[in-house]
């Protein structure tokens, strides 16, 4: 992998391992990592042969997963200067920070064996496990049945881009706040198809047995249902009441970092850049999702781009009017984004693939994707699609070249990524 694994590390553990730890909706107890752990089960030292599942898992987690460090970053210097300057007593003890770094069920839902400071652990994104612990062994329960009973179906890409958004974008109950941020919290960034290559493999999905009993997803769908519900989880937030002032300021965590974190001697401000009628020196709502929905409308429905960037450009104007203006563009946009969601259902070709990515170079090159967020997606989604093409191997030199524009935000330049994926454009 390429920019996959450096764009993980490029975020700090704090944030990389900030996993969703969001309930089910039919959610049962959780029964601890000790429940999953024995030797018996998937605690084995080494992957089984001739098996669903190789009964390694544990020790993948353990040993190799950030997830289960999650609890453990939270007692570290850099996590006790975050809860100090945000007034909390401890970062290990501050529902707020454990909503994420651990599996914060209520304690009425917490088995005998269940540990907070397991971190995120296997029910954090598998499902509480008092009824499928059981059924998952037999030889005779299927996947639905198991499902049935409370395992929560990462498989499904939408289920899983939920799972994942509620700590990596967050939910009306837990979010990434300015303040948090500005106490020393890292940037959130996420995007659904590198996090899922990046994440220690636990599972093999092109295994015949795994299609078998899960079914097959596309990498183009898994990628594209990333985009998708990123994009209505943001929407949905700023219609809710985090997106409110606090007084005189607006909650920052909505608007794009890179308005105003770069060196003030290097202004990235450009008419192209901006759209949308806003002036130099002001701030925007964060887009970057939306563009990468741009791109994709393009080639999947091109008569409704002009609704799509019209009804983008109304929500970059309501950031610098009012919150009801906010909230109604925000619906707007975010009605329009579900009556989509088909999108993700459809089978694509190759040539779809392949159009999609050269809009998302296009667009690069044409200096729509210069604010750092929207770059450092299009990097992704170049990447992501390159897989699903099939053709990674032979773009590496071009993916190495657009990559090494965006792998420092500090020394982020617009200009020079637009010139280099102008470059690249005959490439792809």
């Amino acid at each position: 992998m390429l920019y996959r694994a450096a764009f993980i590390a490029s975020v700090s553990v704090t944030s990389a391992i900030a996993a969703g730890a969001e309930l089910a909706a039919a959610d049962y107890k959780h029964l601890g990592v000790a429940s999953c752990a024995a030797s018996v089960c998937h605690g084995k030292l080494t992957a089984q042969t001739g098996r669903d599942v190789a009964l390694n898992e544990y020790r993948i987690w353990l040993q190799n997963d950030q997830h289960s460090q999650a609890y453990r970053v939270l007692e570290s210097p850099r996590s006790k200067s975050i809860a100090a300057n945000l007034g909390l007593g401890s970062a290990s003890a501050a529902k707020i920070c454990l909503d994420c770094h651990a599996d914060n069920v209520p304690a009425a839902m917490r088995g005998p064996k269940f540990q907070i400071s397991d971190g995120v652990a296997c029910e954090a994104c598998h499902g509480g496990a008092e009824k499928w612990i059981e059924t998952h062994t037999q030889q005779a329960a299927t996947h639905a049945d198991n499902v049935a009973r409370g395992l929560y179906p990462t498989e499904q890409p939408l289920r899983r881009a939920e799972r994942c958004l509620s700590c990596h974008l967050g939910t009306s109950d837990k979010f990434a706040t300015h303040a948090i941020m500005g106490a020393g919290h890292p940037r959130l960034a996420f995007e659904l198809d590198t996090y899922s290559a990046n994440q220690p493999a636990h599972f093999h999905p092109r295994d015949p047995g795994y299609i078998r009993r899960k079914g097959k997803i596309g990498e183009m769908n898994l990628w594209l249902t990333g985009q998708l519900e990123n994009a209505e989880r943001y929407l949905a937030l700023l219609q809710s009441d985090l997106s409110k002032p606090a007084g005189l300021m607006p909650e920052f965590a909505f608007y794009d970092c890179f308005s105003c974190h770069h060196s003030i001697d290097k202004p990235r401000w450009s008419r192209s850049r901006a759209g949308a009628g806003l002036q130099p020196g002001s701030l925007h709502l964060q887009r970057q999702q939306l563009l990468m929905l741009r791109a994709i409308t393009e080639v999947v429905d091109p008569p409704r781009v002009a609704e799509l960037t019209a009804a983008t450009d109304a929500l970059m104007r309501a950031g610098h009017t009012d919150i009801a203006s906010v909230h109604s563009a925000a619906k707007t946009l975010d009605d329009w984004v579900r009556s989509r969601a088909d999108w993700a259902q459809r089978n694509y070709s190759a040539v779809d693939v392949a159009s999609v990515r050269k809009m998302l170079v296009r667009y690069a090159g044409d200096d729509k994707a210069s604010d750092f967020a929207m770059a450092e997606q299009v990097v992704l989604g170049v990447e992501s699609l390159s897989y699903a093409a099939g053709d990674h191997d032979r773009r590496k030199a071009a993916l190495d070249a657009l990559y090494n524009t965006v792998k420092s935000a500090a020394n982020f330049n617009p200009t020079q990524f637009a010139d280099v994926a102008r470059s690249l454009q005959g490439q792809f």
